[in-house]
């Protein structure tokens, strides 16, 4: 049986939060990650498929470039058509029986292992590999690929051990047990390019409460999903537990959502994506073995909103760093802020001042605030975006550029509108845009309503003030508006054990990564009773007769 009740007497280490590395001048730290990343900018790797354990090389390359860079080649990964997604699948299905009753404690190890090497020998190499290939800052990086991704992997086991503790009462004569199984058939795992620690950790939570899963990484984080499956490995991980395919993401999630043993899908991407694939799931519902688990975190237009009585000075810090750390490419990124009449000059002054000091450039350069976006179609879809509102009544306050011509540079944009209907206030661009919105300052009642009820969205949001009736006021008007609810500080920087992830209405299924919200989603819990002494008599005692009750009839 797999289940708490293995090994009751078992506590793993307790977990604790990495500590996060500051990188500064002369720090031995900033030595050796600058040591990787001109050593690992030199090498061209080969990033095959890795099914059942074995690397597949399909001889269908696809380059892996730098965002700032965008003419250097990292690597080339191969491409998987039918035949590996399928192989890939059989592999994961195969893998199961083992796997599933591994005792709970021998899969914590593996993971807790996986994070020790990210703590230690891998933590230079994983961070460049985010650096070069997703274009992130050191410290960026160094927050998302060690320090979250050693998190989840530590705070995970901590949830499950907790998960498996809950066992139901018994009564006299009787032993009550509930067997924590993992889900029938493969879990089909699907992650984005702007989370290192996203990207391991939604293919190991439903790995850890023993199921096996098929992952599809995002095409442009080819190179650390890579060394993610080299680290889980070297942690021990066997053989098709975990099978790593890069190609098309419709063609292969269209494979796997059509094989009757699909148990559940684990996704962080866009809304629309998301969708597509609940339609599909919904489309072929009669055919699966189980109804799948869907857990899925998707899109978000988060807001700051900022009361008359905030202090300026911290507004303006959280909207730069929300705004644009890692380019605005983060789901929880503050892409809309509300700020009264009052403070809007002060605030606007300030904020176009900071602006104006950010530096935009090649992530190796330790003085560039901000790298690339991810790729062409991002940078693209940016520079339409300045175009039309250079066409429209909203105006560019500061940024509103892009150059392309070495990597996918945008510069830190400030827009202002007076349109409470503007897209700018309602759809997700995935980039470093910060649209305002000035209201009266006695409007503030009627603005919280409308951001309740503007936009799709709710994931993240914050609220900006010294007033503590104002912040209970906002808490229970905005308490749908955001899943992650933030006083007084950025939208974005969720930790794990700390700040449980996600959002609702069309942000996803709100199942909170770092949590034990996500884990119970990969279990499937089994009632026992066992009754020791069983009855030999079928009559209650309610049936025996005496002399008071007559006749029976």
């Amino acid at each position: 049986m797999n289940s708490f009740v293995e090994a009751s007497n078992t506590r793993p280490p307790h977990p604790r939060n990495e500590p996060v590395r500051d990188y500064a001048p002369n720090s031995p730290e900033r030595s050796a990650i600058k040591a990787a990343l001109e050593q690992m900018s030199n090498q061209r790797v080969e990033l095959p498929l890795i099914i059942n354990g074995g690397e597949r090389q399909t001889g269908r390359r696809e380059t892996v470039v730098m965002p700032h860079r965008r003419d250097h080649v990292l690597g080339e990964a191969h491409l998987a058509s039918e035949a590996e997604v399928r192989a890939a699948i059989n592999a994961a299905v195969s893998a199961w029986k083992g796997w599933s009753n591994w005792p709970w404690t021998e899969r914590a190890a593996v993971f807790l292992k996986a994070a020790e090497l990210v703590s230690g020998p891998w933590r230079d190499r994983l961070n460049a590999a985010t650096m070069l290939g997703q274009s992130k800052t050191i410290h960026q990086a160094e927050i998302d690929s060690a320090a979250e991704l050693i998190d989840f992997w530590r705070f995970n086991v901590e949830f499950m051990r907790r998960l498996y503790e809950d066992q139901p009462i018994s009564a006299p004569g009787v032993w009550n047990r509930s067997d924590y199984r993992p889900l029938e058939g493969f879990v089909l795992a699907i992650t984005p390019f702007n989370f290192t620690a996203i990207a391991g950790n939604l293919p190991t939570a439903p790995a850890l409460m023993g199921n096996t899963v098929v992952w599809k990484p995002a095409a442009t984080a080819k190179y650390s999903a890579h060394l993610i499956m080299q680290i889980l490995q070297e942690a021990g991980l066997p053989d098709g537990v975990i099978n790593l395919v890069y190609g098309d993401g419709a063609e292969i999630a269209g494979i796997a959502l059509a094989d009757e043993r699909l148990a559940g899908v684990h996704f962080t991407g866009s809304t629309q994506v998301f969708n597509d694939i609940f339609r599909k799931v919904g489309a072929s519902i009669d055919q699966y073995r189980n109804y799948p688990r869907l857990v899925g975190e998707t899109g978000g237009k988060n807001f700051i909103l900022a009361h008359q009585s905030t202090d300026v000075a911290a507004l303006a810090t959280a909207i730069i760093r929300g705004g644009y750390e890692y380019q605005g490419q983060k789901c929880s990124a503050a892409s809309r802020i509300f700020v009264p009449t009052s403070l809007w000059a002060t605030l606007k002054t300030i904020l176009c001042d900071e602006i104006a000091t950010i530096r935009v450039g090649d992530v190796a350069d330790f003085t560039n605030f901000m790298g690339a976006v991810i790729d062409e179609k991002a940078w693209r879809k940016h520079m339409r975006v300045f175009e039309e509102v250079r066409s429209s009544n909203a105006k560019i306050l500061r940024g509103g550029e892009g150059d392309n011509r070495i990597g996918y540079f945008v510069a830190p944009t400030l827009i202002e509108t007076d349109d409470l209907e503007s897209r700018l206030l309602r759809e997700e661009f995935f980039g470093p845009i910060v649209t305002a919105y000035v209201y009266r300052d006695s409007e503030f009642d009627s603005i919280l309503k409308k951001i309740d009820r503007s936009g799709a969205y709710g994931l993240t949001g914050a609220i900006f003030s010294r007033d503590r009736r104002i912040i209970n006021c906002a808490l229970g008007e905005l308490r749908s508006a955001a899943g992650n609810f933030y006083i007084n500080d950025k939208p974005t920087g969720a930790i794990v054990g700390q700040q449980p992830f996600g959002g609702a209405r069309m942000s996803g299924t709100n199942d909170k990564a770092g949590s034990m919200w996500n884990l119970i989603r990969w279990t499937s819990p089994r009632s026992i009773k066992e009754a020791f002494v069983p009855p030999r008599d079928y009559r209650y005692p309610f049936l025996t007769s005496n002399s008071e009750d007559g006749l029976r009839v």
